[in-house]
């Protein structure tokens, strides 16, 4: 196997019980990230922002003290917040503090010229410019040694249904990325699908049509050195789902993310809380559905999960370090409580139904 991408494949290998008591029984790595986009949250439709603007410089100050929150890792879109000429300031942030950038996602969102999709626009001169962006992100991923990018098409979807060329969107945006993963082989993409907003209707809304669209993509992938990757075994198009996008399409969270690791492509995880449907809140972790947010941590952890967890809220009302203390803390709540949980009898109540009417719903209440 290649030494250039680490192995996802160990996911889709823990589908025994044998294998997920044995993952149990190690401890869980909770590797955390921010995303420096909400450090000094914006406005929004309704409402000016609440707190003022800082720089980036003034961010990535910010969050050099969040290493003694236990945070390893920062993410930020290429090329607003992450590019050629501030990269270095990044890399300070790693030698100083052991922050290091290990997600970039990229910018197809905010520019004007993106009001109707950006690798699926009709618009020639819109996909170029978002190829543009996902090439140069794709070898900042590269320069600094990141783990992925990942592909958030907030503005790609669409608003009627009457007469829409949905296979035709769907070939341009999958047939832009491949032609940019082709320019910068061997760097990983990870979707993160949303039902809607901006757009209506995104043009991933579910778990599965991302699995699907990575599946398609990989095929399309034509320079050597990815072919070579994807015949050893690796994979290049992946995952990064978002709890709250997850429940925005009233999803169950461990299935729809074991749903990706049975794939080996859960590349990254987003973490924050989300009532089912309603729109996009960026609650902090565990406010809102404890339990199967919990649940899915436990789904994760028998699975081996490896990657980060990576924190996207929205502390429009509460300081950056205080939101982040407190996702910290509910994560590792949730993982003590799970630590303590008889995970061979909950086990047997799944494979055993008949023989254990009521004992697993006792297990809960007893360690609520």
């Amino acid at each position: 196997m290649s030494s250039e991408l680490k192995d996802l494949s160990y996911q889709s290998r823990a589908r025994s019980p044998e294998v997920m008591l044995k993952n149990l029984s190690r401890d869980l790595q909770l590797r955390t990230s921010v995303g420096i986009w909400y450090f000094t949250p914006g406005g929004g439709r309704f409402h000016d922002r609440f707190v003022p603007e800082a720089t980036i410089e003034e961010r990535l100050e910010m969050a050099a003290g969040m290493a003694a929150l236990g945070i390893t890792g920062i993410e930020a879109h290429y090329p607003f917040e992450i590019n050629e000429e501030n990269a270095h300031l990044y890399r300070r942030l790693e030698e100083e503090a052991g922050i290091r950038v290990v997600a970039i996602p990229f910018s197809h969102f905010f520019e004007p010229m993106f009001e109707f999709g950006s690798l699926s626009s009709p618009n020639a001169d819109a996909r170029d410019r978002a190829i543009e962006i996902t090439i140069g992100g794709l070898r900042m991923v590269e320069e600094m040694g990141a783990n992925c990018a990942i592909s958030w098409p907030g503005m790609d979807g669409y608003r009627y249904l009457h007469g829409k060329p949905f296979i035709t969107m769907w070939d341009l945006f999958e047939g832009a990325l491949a032609e940019a993963m082709d320019e910068v082989p061997g760097v990983r993409i990870a979707i993160e699908p949303k039902p809607y907003e901006p757009a209506s209707n995104n043009i991933y809304r579910t778990t599965a049509e991302g699995v699907l669209a990575s599946q398609r993509i990989e095929a399309r992938l034509a320079n050597r050195e990815n072919v070579r990757l994807l015949d050893e075994g690796f994979a290049l198009m992946g995952l990064n789902p978002e709890v709250g996008h997850v429940k925005m399409g009233f999803e169950m969270l461990p299935a729809a993310f074991s749903l990706v690791a049975m794939e080996g492509r859960l590349m990254h995880t987003h973490w924050n809380s989300q009532p089912d449907g309603n729109y996009d809140q960026d609650n902090n972790v565990g406010v809102v559905n404890m339990p199967e947010t919990e649940a899915l941590l436990y789904s994760l952890w028998a699975l081996g999960y490896d990657e980060y967890f990576g924190i996207d809220v929205f502390p429009e009302k509460m300081p950056v370090h205080r939101a982040i203390e407190l996702n910290v803390k509910a994560l590792d709540k949730m993982k003590s409580r799970i630590s303590r949980l008889p995970h061979e009898r909950i086990l047997e109540c799944h494979l055993d139904p008949s023989n254990h009417r009521g004992d697993l719903e006792e297990i809960l209440i007893e360690n609520w």
